[in-house]
């Protein structure tokens, strides 16, 4: 029989801070994966795989989408509006309060979505392990 871990089993995560015994890592995947999340840029999304990679640790994007589905507690506060899967779908829609709130949040930021997805997406993406410009260029 499968025994699960208590809560009080989980190691802490430390409030963001390094343990003595890992003084060059950090306390959990969860930590990496927000701060990149946290760079990206208004007007812009990344995806859950950009962010594995650019993490440099050994994790899938499926498990910077658990991070991102736990992402509402987070303090300060993570943009995970802003990560979309690899074809620019809104994959975590319903991990937000309301089923829209997502791309009310997208497009409020000028992001353009349409059934679930965001148009243009290549032009909006941002890539963490590149950042380059941070402001979006827009055709006129």
């Amino acid at each position: 029989m499968k025994k699960y871990l208590n809560q009080k089993d989980l190691p802490s995560l430390n409030n963001g801070k390094k343990t003595a015994e890992k003084a060059d890592k950090p306390a959990s995947f969860f930590l990496t994966v927000y701060k990149i999340a946290r760079q990206v840029p208004r007007g812009r999304v990344t995806s859950y795989g950009a962010i594995a990679e650019a993490s440099g640790l050994k994790i899938t994007g499926r498990m910077v989408g658990w991070a991102m589905a736990a992402a509402g507690g987070a303090k300060p506060a993570v943009p995970a509006h802003r990560v979309v899967n690899s074809k620019g779908e809104l994959s975590g829609a319903a991990h937000f309060a309301t089923p829209t709130l997502m791309q009310e949040l997208l497009e409020q930021e000028g992001i353009e979505v349409k059934n679930n997805k965001i148009i243009n997406f290549q032009s909006v993406f941002w890539n963490p392990a590149t950042p380059g410009p941070k402001k979006r260029v827009t055709k006129q």
